[in-house]
Formats: C-alpha cells, structure tokens, sequence
C-alpha cells in the first residue's frame, strides 16, 4: 500500500454538529479517492484516528474531512485551531468502485458514514439519490452540499425530527420501486449495512458497502480490524478493513445474523 504522511495546515474549520475540517495537502488531494480514508495523529496519543475522506478539491490541493467527538482523542483533535497543522497519513483503503457519471447511483448513509458519500455521489450529479439518515435533526450535515451538486436527498431520522420518520431502508425501498439504479454504495453502522446488503440482494441491485472497524496501524499490519469475508468459492476468509476494505462488494461481507 502506498500513501504519504506529513504534517498539513488547517485551512478551514466550518461550524456544525460535526467536526469539519478542509485540510490544505496537494499530494494526498492529488491521489485520494471516494471511499477512502486518512489517520490523523493526535498530540498525546500513540494511535492515530482513522477518518473517511468527505471531498477532495484535487484544484485547490484539499481533502475535507469530518468526525464526531467520540473520546479524548477527537476531544483533543476538534480543539485545532485555522492555521495550525496537523499530522495526516493517506490516502488509505481502498475506494469505492465508480461507473460512468451517465449510470445511476444510490448512496446511502447513516449518521458518521454520511460524510464519504459526499465524494462518491459527486461524479454522479443529478443521476445520483443521497438517502441520508440520522438520530434527529440536530445531528444533519451535509445536506446542502450533496443538494449543491444536484444530488437528490432523501432524509430520514430516527426520532422523526426531521424528513421520512425511519430508517434508511424504507427509502431505499422507495428508491427502488421507482426504478433499480446501477449501483448503491452505503456507509454506516454495520446493522444498517447488512439490511441495505439484504434489499439490494432482493433487488438485485449491485452494492459496495464501506465497513467501520476500529483501526490501529490503518496500514494492515495489526490484526484489530480483521472482518470476515466470502470468498469466490464460498469459504470465508479474514480480511483487513483498512488494507483490503473499507469497501467490499456487500455479496462477500458476512455479517452478523
């Protein structure tokens, strides 16, 4: 795997119910992909912090990137100031499968996996439907930016705050029944994946799901984020989320019954 490190500038720090941060490093803006991620270091701390890439501007040189503050590390992390410099690793993973920007996609994200498909709906424009899901309308993002790029939203969340009151799958199903897309890639806790994995089996729509782990190396040489994986034969196998994944064809994922 190859990727780059060093220490970047903060060049935007936007206000919202995440963390959102454009990070000016033309060399990893220059390779990185949808469906790819960065590990970020944190002062203090031994292991770095594994955050999908939400855009990249390969013109300006930037990715951006958000995250929830989820412990001490992303505490310390969310306290960086416009200017200052942070010490990022990538572009790591490997991405989603991207088709023709003429085909139709279904993105489909829940709550902290919205952010990588902001990326990945972008080739698409107006061919791609994001089904965007959280726990209430307090902890929406990005809603504005997937509509900004011609990408019809559909908006779920779980205490029905705010659009369809559910879950992402009766969206989905909804999406569907207008008419199968090409492709639908999702990213959120892994429940939600494997009932997206499900519909899209019914359907018989193609799907890459991108999985959540928690990572130490972020580079494949710890065992933290090994995920069973199916293999051509039908046996499984261990794979590593960061190094073989995040992304896999959602056929070959074995979630948990």
């Amino acid at each position: 795997m190859e990727y780059l490190q060093g220490s970047y500038r903060v060049q935007t720090i936007r206000p919202g119910s995440m963390c959102d941060f454009t990070i000016h490093c033309p060399d990893i803006a220059a390779v990185s992909k949808a469906g790819q991620f960065v590990h970020v270091r944190v002062p203090g701390f031994t292991l770095r912090r594994p955050i999908s890439i939400c855009e990249v501007d390969k013109a300006a040189g930037t990715i951006r990137i958000l995250f929830d503050i989820r412990g001490e590390g992303t505490k310390v992390l969310a306290n960086t100031k416009e200017g200052e410099l942070v010490d990022v690793m990538g572009p790591l993973g490997n991405g989603f499968t991207l088709l023709d920007s003429d085909k139709t996609a279904v993105v489909v994200g829940g709550g902290i996996g919205v952010p990588p498909m902001l990326q990945t709906a972008k080739s698409y424009g107006k061919n791609a439907t994001a089904i965007l899901g959280f726990r209430s309308a307090d902890k929406i993002v990005l809603t504005d930016d997937f509509e900004a790029q011609q990408n019809r939203v559909m908006l779920c969340t779980d205490d029905g705050s705010a659009g369809h009151h559910g879950v992402v799958t009766d969206l989905l199903k909804q999406r569907f029944d207008e008419g199968k897309p090409d492709i639908v890639y999702a990213c959120g806790p892994k429940v939600m994946l494997k009932f997206v994995a499900k519909l899209c089996a019914e359907y018989g729509v193609r799907c890459q799901v991108s999985l959540e782990e928690r990572m130490a190396c972020g580079v494949g040489a710890c065992l933290g984020c090994a995920t069973p994986i199916r293999r051509d034969d039908g046996s499984v196998t261990y794979l590593h989320v960061c190094k073989d994944g995040p992304v896999f064809d959602a056929e070959r994922v074995v979630f948990d019954d």
